[in-house]
């Protein structure tokens, strides 16, 4: 297998310790299905193009340029060449500022991963220290660095032989929480309950592997794919579930004994007699 090619080359700089680095992708698409979008009347593909609001023509790549709007249809007009004589130290540099115990993460902020390795033998050995020495301590850098033309936030942090860069979301992305939980009330329940739900858990407990992940959609969009091609009916639709926590106990009570599983101890076994 080819090795992927580097998004970007630079330095990794902690303190007065600096060597070469490079960032890979870590994630494909190649593995999705792509669609192209076509004319239906005669099956052709078509492509997009920039249409003048105004005049309604297009508007070639040439006759294009950035803009920022500062008042209702006031622009200021941005150019490329500005925007590379910006000339920010992230453009070639990723510049460790702080440390951060691994595990105060807040993982809604890890959007998109990439990986960090070594750009060369001569930057080998201070990479791997830095590597270990993070290790070590249960650490987790943050930088910020250019990538396709954008400052990125980032968290870098050991892992395997290498390191992993991950892009971070900003702080004003996040919707707050509060806005969301604010409405959901403080709700009594049997303490059988917990129990019951966490010897459920502990039937379906096992490792993380990602390799056992499934894409359900990506799937069912190849079996449809499939089906068209072969002339077939396309494969029905998964049923809607129902909610059915009327009777909270008894369901979960149920679902445990479809994993092997029995709710029949002293406390649970009195609650059922109550019950009936």
């Amino acid at each position: 297998m080819v090795a992927p090619r580097a998004v970007w080359k630079g330095f990794l700089k902690v303190g007065s310790v600096v060597c070469g680095v490079k960032i890979v992708g870590a994630t494909s698409e190649s593995s999705k299905v792509h669609f192209k979008i076509l004319n239906r009347r005669d099956g052709l593909p078509v492509k997009s193009a920039y249409i003048d609001e105004e005049t309604e023509e297009t508007v070639e790549a040439d006759d294009q340029v950035k803009g920022f709007e500062i008042d209702k249809d006031n622009f200021i007009h941005i150019e490329p060449d500005e925007i590379k004589k910006l000339k920010l130290t992230s453009e070639h540099t990723l510049e460790i500022g702080e440390f951060v115990p691994v595990g105060e993460v807040d993982t809604r902020y890890l959007e998109k991963p990439y990986y960090l390795i070594p750009a060369d033998g001569a930057a080998a050995q201070a990479f791997e220290v830095i590597r270990k020495a993070m290790e070590t301590k249960k650490v987790a850098a943050r930088s910020c660095v250019v990538l396709y033309q954008r400052g990125r936030e980032v968290l870098i942090q050991p892992f395997e032989k290498g390191m992993l860069l991950t892009e971070l979301r900003t702080h004003n992305e996040m919707v707050s929480e509060d806005s969301v939980f604010k409405d959901i009330k403080k709700t009594d329940y049997d303490p059988e309950l917990l129990e019951i739900a966490g010897m459920l858990i502990d039937k379906k407990v096992t490792q993380f592997d990602p390799s056992k992940f499934e894409d359900t959609y990506e799937d069912a969009l190849i079996a449809m794919i499939d089906a068209k091609r072969k002339g077939k009916a396309p494969p029905k639709p998964a049923p809607k579930p129902k909610e059915n926590v009327v009777n909270l106990a008894e369901i979960l009570r149920k679902s445990l004994a479809s994993e092997g599983g029995t709710a029949a101890n002293g406390k649970a076994a009195a609650s059922k007699r109550k019950s009936a």
